[in-house]
Protein backbone atom coordinates (compact mmCIF):
# COMPACT_ATOMS: atom_id res chain seq x y z
CA UNK A 1 0.00 0.00 0.00
CA UNK A 2 1.19 3.49 -0.84
CA UNK A 3 0.92 6.41 1.56
CA UNK A 4 0.86 10.00 0.30
CA UNK A 5 0.73 12.26 3.38
CA UNK A 6 -1.05 15.59 3.48
CA UNK A 7 2.26 17.46 3.73
CA UNK A 8 3.32 16.21 0.26
CA UNK A 9 0.16 17.17 -1.64
CA UNK A 10 0.98 20.86 -2.23
CA UNK A 11 4.20 19.99 -4.08
CA UNK A 12 2.46 17.39 -6.24
CA UNK A 13 -0.94 18.70 -7.34
CA UNK A 14 -1.43 21.88 -9.34
CA UNK A 15 -4.68 23.53 -10.45
CA UNK A 16 -4.34 22.46 -14.09
CA UNK A 17 -3.95 18.79 -13.24
CA UNK A 18 -6.83 19.01 -10.81
CA UNK A 19 -9.04 20.81 -13.34
CA UNK A 20 -8.39 18.16 -15.99
CA UNK A 21 -9.16 15.35 -13.54
CA UNK A 22 -12.47 16.93 -12.51
CA UNK A 23 -13.54 17.78 -16.04
CA UNK A 24 -12.73 14.22 -17.07
CA UNK A 25 -14.63 12.56 -14.27
CA UNK A 26 -17.74 14.72 -14.84
CA UNK A 27 -17.66 13.62 -18.46
CA UNK A 28 -17.22 9.96 -17.45
CA UNK A 29 -20.17 10.21 -15.06
CA UNK A 30 -22.43 11.55 -17.79
CA UNK A 31 -21.34 8.80 -20.18
CA UNK A 32 -22.16 6.19 -17.57
CA UNK A 33 -18.54 5.10 -17.21
CA UNK A 34 -18.34 6.22 -13.57
CA UNK A 35 -20.84 6.30 -10.75
CA UNK A 36 -21.07 7.34 -7.13
CA UNK A 37 -22.41 5.26 -4.28
CA UNK A 38 -24.92 6.70 -1.77
CA UNK A 39 -23.44 9.33 0.53
CA UNK A 40 -23.35 8.98 4.31
CA UNK A 41 -23.13 12.35 6.06
CA UNK A 42 -24.24 12.85 9.65
CA UNK A 43 -23.84 15.15 12.62
CA UNK A 44 -21.84 13.14 15.15
CA UNK A 45 -23.06 15.01 18.23
CA UNK A 46 -19.57 16.15 19.18
CA UNK A 47 -17.65 19.36 18.35
CA UNK A 48 -20.56 20.40 16.08
CA UNK A 49 -18.96 18.16 13.46
CA UNK A 50 -20.45 16.70 10.30
CA UNK A 51 -18.81 13.42 9.30
CA UNK A 52 -19.35 11.04 6.42
CA UNK A 53 -18.21 8.90 3.52
CA UNK A 54 -18.28 9.51 -0.23
CA UNK A 55 -17.34 6.68 -2.54
CA UNK A 56 -17.63 5.46 -6.10
CA UNK A 57 -16.04 3.65 -9.03
CA UNK A 58 -14.73 4.90 -12.37
CA UNK A 59 -14.67 1.95 -14.77
CA UNK A 60 -12.69 3.88 -17.36
CA UNK A 61 -9.93 5.00 -15.01
CA UNK A 62 -10.32 2.04 -12.59
CA UNK A 63 -10.46 4.44 -9.64
CA UNK A 64 -12.22 2.70 -6.77
CA UNK A 65 -12.40 3.97 -3.20
CA UNK A 66 -13.81 6.42 -0.73
CA UNK A 67 -13.18 9.69 1.05
CA UNK A 68 -13.82 9.71 4.77
CA UNK A 69 -14.03 12.97 6.64
CA UNK A 70 -16.15 16.00 7.31
CA UNK A 71 -16.46 19.49 8.71
CA UNK A 72 -15.26 20.58 12.14
CA UNK A 73 -16.27 24.26 12.51
CA UNK A 74 -13.94 24.92 15.45
CA UNK A 75 -10.77 23.81 13.71
CA UNK A 76 -9.69 27.18 12.38
CA UNK A 77 -9.27 28.44 15.95
CA UNK A 78 -6.93 25.48 16.50
CA UNK A 79 -4.79 26.28 13.48
CA UNK A 80 -6.38 23.50 11.40
CA UNK A 81 -8.59 23.54 8.33
CA UNK A 82 -12.27 23.04 9.11
CA UNK A 83 -12.57 20.30 6.49
CA UNK A 84 -10.64 17.15 7.39
CA UNK A 85 -10.53 14.12 5.11
CA UNK A 86 -8.56 11.13 3.88
CA UNK A 87 -8.94 9.25 0.60
CA UNK A 88 -8.54 5.47 0.47
CA UNK A 89 -8.00 3.89 -2.95
CA UNK A 90 -8.47 0.20 -3.70
CA UNK A 91 -7.21 -2.02 -6.52
CA UNK A 92 -10.24 -2.50 -8.77
CA UNK A 93 -9.02 -5.93 -9.90
CA UNK A 94 -8.40 -7.47 -6.47
CA UNK A 95 -10.05 -5.24 -3.84
CA UNK A 96 -6.74 -4.84 -2.00
CA UNK A 97 -5.96 -1.48 -0.41
CA UNK A 98 -3.91 0.51 -2.91
CA UNK A 99 -3.24 3.85 -1.22
CA UNK A 100 -3.96 6.18 1.66
CA UNK A 101 -3.91 9.80 0.48
CA UNK A 102 -4.22 13.03 2.46
CA UNK A 103 -7.48 14.66 1.40
CA UNK A 104 -7.59 18.15 2.92
CA UNK A 105 -5.84 20.18 0.22
CA UNK A 106 -7.19 17.88 -2.48
CA UNK A 107 -10.73 18.61 -1.30
CA UNK A 108 -10.13 22.35 -1.53
CA UNK A 109 -8.54 22.04 -4.97
CA UNK A 110 -11.18 19.72 -6.41
CA UNK A 111 -14.04 21.87 -5.08
CA UNK A 112 -12.52 24.93 -6.71
CA UNK A 113 -11.87 22.99 -9.90
CA UNK A 114 -15.53 21.96 -10.09
CA UNK A 115 -16.77 25.55 -10.06
CA UNK A 116 -14.04 26.47 -12.56
CA UNK A 117 -15.21 23.70 -14.90
CA UNK A 118 -18.74 25.11 -14.66
CA UNK A 119 -17.44 28.61 -15.49
CA UNK A 120 -15.55 27.29 -18.52
CA UNK A 121 -18.64 25.59 -19.95
CA UNK A 122 -21.51 27.81 -18.76
CA UNK A 123 -20.43 31.40 -18.10
CA UNK A 124 -20.71 34.05 -20.81
CA UNK A 125 -17.45 34.42 -22.75
CA UNK A 126 -17.43 38.16 -22.03
CA UNK A 127 -17.76 37.81 -18.22
CA UNK A 128 -15.75 40.59 -16.55
CA UNK A 129 -16.80 40.80 -12.88
CA UNK A 130 -16.48 37.91 -10.43
CA UNK A 131 -18.70 37.99 -7.35
CA UNK A 132 -17.68 36.04 -4.24
CA UNK A 133 -20.15 35.17 -1.47
CA UNK A 134 -18.20 33.77 1.47
CA UNK A 135 -14.67 34.49 2.68
CA UNK A 136 -13.72 31.29 4.46
CA UNK A 137 -10.72 29.04 3.80
CA UNK A 138 -12.15 27.69 0.54
CA UNK A 139 -12.88 31.10 -0.97
CA UNK A 140 -9.27 31.81 -1.97
CA UNK A 141 -9.06 28.47 -3.82
CA UNK A 142 -12.31 29.29 -5.60
CA UNK A 143 -11.10 32.70 -6.74
CA UNK A 144 -7.74 31.45 -8.01
CA UNK A 145 -9.37 28.69 -10.06
CA UNK A 146 -12.15 30.92 -11.40
CA UNK A 147 -9.92 33.67 -12.79
CA UNK A 148 -8.15 31.15 -15.02
CA UNK A 149 -11.37 30.60 -17.00
CA UNK A 150 -12.36 34.16 -17.98
CA UNK A 151 -10.70 37.54 -18.39
CA UNK A 152 -12.07 39.01 -15.19
CA UNK A 153 -11.33 42.66 -14.55
CA UNK A 154 -12.67 42.98 -11.01
CA UNK A 155 -13.72 40.97 -7.96
CA UNK A 156 -16.56 41.99 -5.63
CA UNK A 157 -17.30 40.20 -2.38
CA UNK A 158 -19.68 39.83 0.54
CA UNK A 159 -19.43 37.83 3.76
CA UNK A 160 -21.54 37.41 6.89
CA UNK A 161 -18.52 38.60 8.87
CA UNK A 162 -17.08 41.61 6.98
CA UNK A 163 -13.81 41.46 8.89
CA UNK A 164 -13.00 38.24 6.99
CA UNK A 165 -13.18 39.95 3.58
CA UNK A 166 -9.48 40.71 3.87
CA UNK A 167 -8.85 37.15 2.63
CA UNK A 168 -10.66 37.95 -0.62
CA UNK A 169 -8.94 41.32 -0.94
CA UNK A 170 -5.48 39.79 -0.50
CA UNK A 171 -6.19 36.97 -2.95
CA UNK A 172 -7.49 39.40 -5.56
CA UNK A 173 -4.41 41.58 -5.07
CA UNK A 174 -2.16 38.54 -5.61
CA UNK A 175 -4.01 37.94 -8.86
CA UNK A 176 -3.62 41.55 -9.94
CA UNK A 177 -7.33 42.34 -9.70
CA UNK A 178 -9.09 45.18 -7.86
CA UNK A 179 -11.44 44.10 -5.07
CA UNK A 180 -14.50 45.82 -3.67
CA UNK A 181 -16.56 44.85 -0.61
CA UNK A 182 -20.22 45.34 -1.55
CA UNK A 183 -23.77 44.67 -0.42
CA UNK A 184 -25.59 41.64 -1.83
CA UNK A 185 -27.74 43.93 -3.97
CA UNK A 186 -24.62 45.50 -5.47
CA UNK A 187 -22.89 42.14 -5.86
CA UNK A 188 -25.78 40.84 -7.92
CA UNK A 189 -25.98 44.04 -9.95
CA UNK A 190 -22.29 43.97 -10.90
CA UNK A 191 -21.38 40.29 -11.20
CA UNK A 192 -21.27 38.24 -14.39
CA UNK A 193 -20.21 35.16 -12.42
CA UNK A 194 -21.09 34.52 -8.77
CA UNK A 195 -19.52 31.84 -6.58
CA UNK A 196 -21.20 31.11 -3.26
CA UNK A 197 -19.07 29.13 -0.82
CA UNK A 198 -20.61 29.23 2.64
CA UNK A 199 -22.07 26.82 5.20
CA UNK A 200 -25.41 28.62 5.33
CA UNK A 201 -28.71 26.98 6.25
CA UNK A 202 -30.79 29.91 4.95
CA UNK A 203 -30.82 31.63 1.54
CA UNK A 204 -28.29 34.44 1.17
CA UNK A 205 -28.60 35.45 -2.48
CA UNK A 206 -32.14 36.29 -3.58
CA UNK A 207 -33.75 35.91 -6.99
CA UNK A 208 -34.38 39.64 -7.34
CA UNK A 209 -30.68 40.41 -6.79
CA UNK A 210 -29.42 38.50 -9.83
CA UNK A 211 -29.37 40.04 -13.30
CA UNK A 212 -29.92 38.16 -16.58
CA UNK A 213 -26.87 36.48 -18.08
CA UNK A 214 -25.25 35.63 -14.75
CA UNK A 215 -23.61 32.29 -14.08
CA UNK A 216 -23.84 31.12 -10.46
CA UNK A 217 -21.77 28.34 -8.91
CA UNK A 218 -23.32 27.20 -5.63
CA UNK A 219 -20.51 25.32 -3.92
CA UNK A 220 -21.40 25.28 -0.22
CA UNK A 221 -24.61 23.24 -0.04
CA UNK A 222 -23.69 19.59 0.48
CA UNK A 223 -25.92 18.55 3.39
CA UNK A 224 -29.66 18.24 3.91
CA UNK A 225 -30.98 21.60 5.10
CA UNK A 226 -28.12 23.76 3.83
CA UNK A 227 -29.06 26.58 1.45
CA UNK A 228 -27.19 29.48 -0.14
CA UNK A 229 -29.63 30.90 -2.71
CA UNK A 230 -33.36 31.47 -2.83
CA UNK A 231 -35.32 28.56 -4.33
CA UNK A 232 -36.99 30.99 -6.75
CA UNK A 233 -33.56 31.78 -8.20
CA UNK A 234 -32.89 28.09 -8.80
CA UNK A 235 -36.28 27.90 -10.55
CA UNK A 236 -35.44 30.90 -12.80
CA UNK A 237 -32.06 29.51 -13.80
CA UNK A 238 -31.06 26.75 -16.17
CA UNK A 239 -29.65 24.31 -13.64
CA UNK A 240 -26.71 21.92 -13.97
CA UNK A 241 -25.08 19.74 -11.34
CA UNK A 242 -22.37 17.18 -10.77
CA UNK A 243 -24.90 14.46 -9.89
CA UNK A 244 -28.68 14.87 -10.01
CA UNK A 245 -29.38 12.40 -7.19
CA UNK A 246 -27.21 14.40 -4.79
CA UNK A 247 -28.51 17.75 -6.02
CA UNK A 248 -32.09 16.92 -5.14
CA UNK A 249 -31.26 15.33 -1.79
CA UNK A 250 -28.39 17.34 -0.27
CA UNK A 251 -27.63 20.06 -2.83
CA UNK A 252 -29.02 23.49 -3.57
CA UNK A 253 -31.82 21.94 -5.66
CA UNK A 254 -33.33 20.19 -2.62
CA UNK A 255 -35.33 23.30 -1.68
CA UNK A 256 -36.69 24.10 -5.15
CA UNK A 257 -37.68 20.44 -5.52
CA UNK A 258 -39.40 20.42 -2.10
CA UNK A 259 -41.33 23.59 -2.97
CA UNK A 260 -42.41 22.15 -6.31
CA UNK A 261 -40.64 24.89 -8.27
CA UNK A 262 -38.57 22.54 -10.44
CA UNK A 263 -38.67 18.90 -11.49
CA UNK A 264 -35.81 16.44 -11.31
CA UNK A 265 -35.83 16.06 -15.09
CA UNK A 266 -35.17 19.79 -15.49
CA UNK A 267 -31.73 19.47 -13.88
CA UNK A 268 -28.90 18.89 -16.34
CA UNK A 269 -25.53 17.22 -15.86
CA UNK A 270 -22.45 19.41 -16.29
CA UNK A 271 -20.80 16.31 -17.75
CA UNK A 272 -23.34 16.30 -20.58
CA UNK A 273 -22.27 19.84 -21.52
CA UNK A 274 -18.62 18.75 -21.45
CA UNK A 275 -19.45 15.75 -23.68
CA UNK A 276 -21.50 17.87 -26.09
CA UNK A 277 -24.75 16.00 -25.45
CA UNK A 278 -26.31 19.09 -23.82
CA UNK A 279 -25.96 22.54 -25.38
CA UNK A 280 -25.39 24.29 -22.05
CA UNK A 281 -25.99 28.05 -22.15
CA UNK A 282 -28.24 28.95 -25.08
CA UNK A 283 -28.49 32.75 -24.81
CA UNK A 284 -26.47 35.63 -23.40
CA UNK A 285 -29.39 36.60 -21.13
CA UNK A 286 -29.88 33.15 -19.64
CA UNK A 287 -29.07 32.60 -15.97
CA UNK A 288 -27.12 29.39 -15.50
CA UNK A 289 -26.58 27.75 -12.12
CA UNK A 290 -24.21 24.96 -11.15
CA UNK A 291 -25.22 23.02 -8.05
CA UNK A 292 -21.84 21.70 -6.94
CA UNK A 293 -22.67 19.10 -4.31
CA UNK A 294 -19.24 17.44 -4.31
CA UNK A 295 -19.17 13.79 -5.35
CA UNK A 296 -16.89 10.99 -4.27
CA UNK A 297 -15.63 10.45 -7.80
CA UNK A 298 -14.06 13.92 -7.71
CA UNK A 299 -11.98 12.88 -4.71
CA UNK A 300 -11.00 9.58 -6.29
CA UNK A 301 -9.98 11.27 -9.54
CA UNK A 302 -7.64 13.79 -7.89
CA UNK A 303 -6.30 11.22 -5.40
CA UNK A 304 -5.49 8.80 -8.23
CA UNK A 305 -3.74 11.59 -10.14
CA UNK A 306 -1.69 12.68 -7.14
CA UNK A 307 -0.78 9.06 -6.33
CA UNK A 308 0.65 8.59 -9.82
CA UNK A 309 2.68 11.77 -9.44
CA UNK A 310 3.90 10.79 -5.96
CA UNK A 311 5.07 7.37 -7.14
CA UNK A 312 6.78 8.86 -10.21
CA UNK A 313 8.61 11.43 -8.09
CA UNK A 314 9.53 8.97 -5.35
CA UNK A 315 7.71 10.77 -2.53
CA UNK A 316 5.09 8.10 -1.82
CA UNK A 317 5.88 5.63 0.95
CA UNK A 318 5.14 1.94 0.33
CA UNK A 319 4.23 -0.20 3.33
CA UNK A 320 3.18 -3.82 3.73
CA UNK A 321 -0.49 -4.09 4.59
Amino acid sequence: MWIVPEAKIADLMDRATCFNAIEGVFAAMSRGDAYNFPVIREAIGHADALYGFKSGFDRAGLALGLKSGGYWPGNEAKGLTNHQSTVILFDADTGKVKALVGGNLLTALRTAAASAVSIKHLARPDAKVLGMIGAGHQSAFQMRAAVEQRQFEKVVGWNFHPEMLDRLAKTADELGLPFEAVSLDELGAQSDVIISITSSFAPILLDAQVRPGTHIACMGTDTKGKQEVEAALVARATVFTDEVAQAISIGECQHAIAEGLIREDEIGELGAVINGTHPGRSTASEITLFDGTGVGLQDLAVAAAVLDLAVQKGVATEVAF
